[in-house]
Formats: structure tokens, C-alpha cells, sequence
């Protein structure tokens, strides 16, 4: 029986590691992973190759051949990046997204899974469906770059899924959080800036930037891989758009507060009201994730526990 190969963009990242390494241990596929600024994972049932996705012969040259193509591959960043320098996250992600889908289209992939965001959604107090997004209405500020050319990319997908011959598969993900996340307070996002921030504390104290009443969707990574592996075997239409969260907002402070409570220590918590943050909450509505048989299957104080207990292992 022939293998699936499967091409894992972006594999020495946060979520295209994890979903690298599970799929690697599934003996029904051939994994493939991208790499370019970071050192090649060394991980015996994945073949690693060097590419710059954002030239064209490079992706041309590591899609050939694969039935499905799993892009996580982006250039991300926290909060910080996307208030001060947001054209970051624009134009590169923009080349390579356009390259891959083409590449794909001219390969004959089969699949192709194309992790999207949330950032087009409005702030809302209430869970948010895939079709609560309106393309008249304005997006948050801070988001204006990120958020239209996310939505770009997915109509890219549709496009190309109504001239070809692959399924595609857009994921809307929450704030995905777990191993091998971004820790260091530069780039990483609300979880792994804050979880570093408590477990190197030193006087007893921690800085939140904001003032931590804005709320997240946070969801386990194993739980956004679960999916994946759930659209590759059962989605039959040439192009779905999934929220992928866990249905529930928790406050920022809220979270600190979980986290505080996980790592044992004395630790109190002070606001920084200077500090870049963005000022929306939201949560999803993933009745049409689980109408194909997904639910998250870890809630966030399991989470917290197993990412804390990954961080002392493997983070200075």
C-alpha cells in the first residue's frame, strides 16, 4: 500500500511542528517538512528540506510529487509587531501563500490545509460563526493588514478549489497554545509571553501589558491536530472554511491568574497600561467542526499543566 506524502510548510514551527510529529507517527503517511531560518527538526520519520517559500522555483521544487499540502508556514508575531510594524505580517505571507496554492494546483495535490486566523472577526460578546464575518464592514484597526490578507488567502483557496483538482480546507484557529510555542517576549503571543513571565520571575512580581479585560478563544495544539487529521479523512467538498476554538472566552487577567495558580509560586500581577495591546475579545462557534466529528478534548487548566510541565523540560 502506498504511502500519503505529505508536505508540512513551516514544520520547525509552533503548529507545523506539531502536526508534523503526529502525523509522522502514523504509519498511512510519508512526511515532508519545510524549513528555512531555523535549523531542520531531527526527527527520524521526517525528511526535511531547506526552502525560501517566498521564490518560486524553491516551491515548485518541494511541492512536486505530494498528495497533500499542510501550510503553516508564516511569518507571526505578538501583539507588539502587530501594533508597531504590522506590514510584517503583509507582504511575505501574501508571496508564499500565492506560490503554494499555485504550485499545488500545477502539481495535482490532492489536499491542501491552509491555517488561517481570526483576526477579521469583529469583537463580539457572543461565539462568532463562520459567516458572521462581513466583507463591507471594517476590521479592528490593528488588524486591517493581517486580517484582509488572511481573507484573501481564503478566497485563494476557493479559487483555486473551484479550477482544480484538490480539496481545500481553511481553518479559522483561536489562539492555538502548547509545546514548542513561541516563549520569548519579543514574539510570542498572550499564552507564551505570560507563562514565561511567571516562571522566570524573580521578585515575585509580573508586568501584564494592558489591562488584561481583553478576553481569547484558547484551544490545545493536539486539539487543532486532531482536526487536521479529522478534514484529511472525512471532508468530501472541494472547499470548507472551519472555526476551530473552544467556544469559550477567558479574560486575560483570568488567564494569568490559571497560570499563576499552575506554577506553585507567589507571584502578583501588575498592568502596564502603556504597553501595546489590543483591545477586543471573542470566541467561536465550532458547530460546524464538530458536525464532522471534532471537540476539543483538552480543557485549559490540562493545558496549562502539560505546556508548563513541556516548559521546564525544554526552555531556559
Amino acid at each position: 500500500m502506498n504511502k500519503t506524502r505529505v508536505l508540512v510548510c513551516g514544520a520547525t514551527g509552533f503548529i507545523g511542528r506539531n502536526v508534523a510529529e503526529a502525523l509522522a507517527a502514523d504509519p498511512d503517511f510519508e512526511v515532508y517538512g519545510t524549513h528555512w531560518k531555523s535549523a531542520p527538526l531531527d526527527h527520524p520519520g521526517i525528511e526535511m528540506i531547506k526552502a525560501d517559500l517566498t521564490r518560486k522555483t524553491q516551491v515548485d521544487r518541494v511541492v512536486e510529487g505530494m498528495d497533500v499540502v499542510i501550510q503553516a508556514a508564516a511569518t507571526t508575531s505578538g501583539a507588539k509587531d502587530i501594533v508597531t510594524r504590522p506590514h510584517i505580517h503583509v507582504t511575505d505571507n501574501a508571496v508564499m501563500n500565492s506560490l503554494l496554492f499555485r504550485a499545488a494546483f500545477e502539481a495535482d495535490v490532492r489536499h491542501v490545509v491552509f491555517f488561517s486566523c481570526t483576526t477579521m472577526y469583529l469583537s463580539g460578546e457572543t461565539p462568532l460563526k463562520e459567516t458572521d464575518f462581513d466583507a463591507n464592514r471594517e476590521m479592528h484597526k490593528n488588524y486591517f493588514g493581517v486580517g484582509w490578507t488572511k481573507v484573501y488567502l481564503e478566497k485563494m483557496c476557493e479559487f483555486y478549489s473551484r479550477i482544480g483538482k484538490a480539496r481545500y480546507t481553511v481553518l479559522r484557529h483561536s489562539n492555538i497554545y502548547g509545546p514548542h510555542d513561541k516563549f520569548d517576549l519579543e514574539r510570542s503571543h498572550v499564552f507564551g509571553a505570560t507563562m514565561t513571565k511567571v516562571l522566570a520571575a524573580q521578585d515575585g512580581r509580573i508586568t501584564v501589558w494592558g489591562s488584561g479585560e481583553e478576553a481569547r478563544d484558547l484551544l490545545y495544539v493536539s486539539d487543532l491536530v486532531d482536526f487536521v487529521r479529522l478534514a484529511l479523512a472525512k471532508q468530501e467538498s472541494k472547499f470548507e472554511l472551519f472555526n476551530v476554538g473552544c467556544g469559550k472566552a477567558v479574560a486575560v487577567k483570568e488567564l494569568v491568574r490559571k497560570i499563576i495558580d499552575a506554577s506553585g509560586q507567589e507571584v502578583s500581577m501588575e498592568h502596564d497600561l502603556s504597553k501595546p495591546s489590543i483591545k477586543t475579545s471573542l470566541c467561536l462557534d465550532t458547530a460546524k467542526a464538530r458536525a464532522l466529528g471534532w471537540q476539543p478534548k483538552v480543557g485549559l487548566e490540562e493545558g496549562i499543566r502539560r505546556t508548563m510541565q513541556w516548559h521546564r523540560a525544554n526552555v531556559r
